[in-house]
């Protein structure tokens, strides 16, 4: 699709008004977000991202519509394994409920700067050369491997650990173990602290990047347009902050979701493999985007039954012990 430079700047405009109307009206005073608040705002995102989707099947046709959608999904799903991480950086740094929105607030933008960067990092490799889809493939597929055994591995007390980037912050900047509001630094004895506000919101920010490093290659796996990619990440991830406070309670009870996400991950990788195959002359099967689309909303809910089922079974088991 040929996105001209000023459909960009008008869309990344739209994007961060968006952002400004979503601050203004529900971040902008700390408080802590009921379960209402969450699911209204999560429908707005949601709507918003439907209508967007939409835009494009009006003005650019079916493909990069269906593309958009697949992408979002893709990237949605992908998005809620991050929380589980998110859910242990809140508990490490003991992040009062009331300012917990603000850290997610602005930790996602930090992630969605971070990730455009990576986007258009990718854009300019694939544009070059091609065979970085059998890497971009072969990595899907690994990683894909790697979440089975890691969902498969009993290890039942997780702790989240800083990244390299987040120590050498903390070791190089002076900073204090109390929060003042939502504050990120304070003079304290004529010394400028950073508080564990501004260290949280590098963490989130920080970390969506390690998830990034699957969730990009997915997403090219599924179109090769930036503007796709982008607007896709965009959307997944302006919803995440009410995300979490909708479904916080609901993590623990979809325990196959790693399984999901691995399948998903693996049949991207194989269908970028196909591609990057195809783009070398060897003919083979090739993956539309409509089959793409079915097949991850299909693993999402079947992913999501199983694990509401198995949930409930291991409480009937634990009921019927006691």
């Amino acid at each position: 699709m040929d996105v001209s430079l000023a459909v960009w700047a008008l869309t990344v405009t739209g994007l961060c008004a968006l952002i400004a109307v979503d601050f203004l009206v529900g971040g902008r005073k700390p408080h802590e977000v009921s379960l209402r608040e969450a699911a209204v705002w999560s429908s707005v995102w949601m709507a918003l991202a439907a209508l967007f989707g939409l835009g494009l099947f009006l003005f650019a046709g079916a493909q990069p519509s269906g593309e958009f959608f697949a992408g979002f999904i893709t990237e949605k799903s992908l998005s809620v394994d991050n929380l589980f991480v998110f859910v242990l950086i809140m508990a490490k740094f003991a992040v009062p409920p009331a300012y917990q929105q603000r850290v997610l607030m602005v930790g996602v933008l930090i992630a969605l700067v971070l990730r455009a960067v990576f986007i258009a990092a990718g854009a300019a490799l694939i544009a070059s050369f091609s065979w970085v889809f059998f890497l971009f493939g072969g990595f899907l597929i690994w990683t894909a491997w790697k979440l089975i055994q890691e969902a498969r591995a009993e290890d039942e007390e997780e702790a989240y650990e800083e990244n390299r980037f987040l120590k050498l912050i903390e070791r190089r900047v002076p900073s204090t173990d109390r929060y003042h509001g939502t504050r990120l630094f304070v003079r304290e004895d004529g010394r400028r602290l950073m508080t564990p506000m501004l260290v949280v919101m590098l963490a989130i920010g920080t970390t969506d990047v390690l998830f990034a490093l699957d969730s990009i290659p997915a997403i090219f796996g599924l179109t090769q347009d930036p503007y796709i990619v982008f607007t896709a990440n965009a959307f997944a991830l302006m919803g995440l902050r009410q995300l979490y406070f909708l479904i916080g309670g609901l993590l623990k009870k979809l325990v196959h979701l790693s399984y999901g996400l691995s399948v998903i991950l693996g049949f991207i990788g194989v269908k970028l493999v196909l591609h990057a195959l195809h783009e070398a002359g060897v003919h083979g099967p090739v993956v539309s985007t409509p089959f793409s689309l079915g097949v991850i909303c299909a693993v999402l809910v079947v992913t999501t039954v199983t694990s509401l089922h198995a949930s409930r079974s291991a409480r009937q088991r634990e009921t019927a012990d006691r």
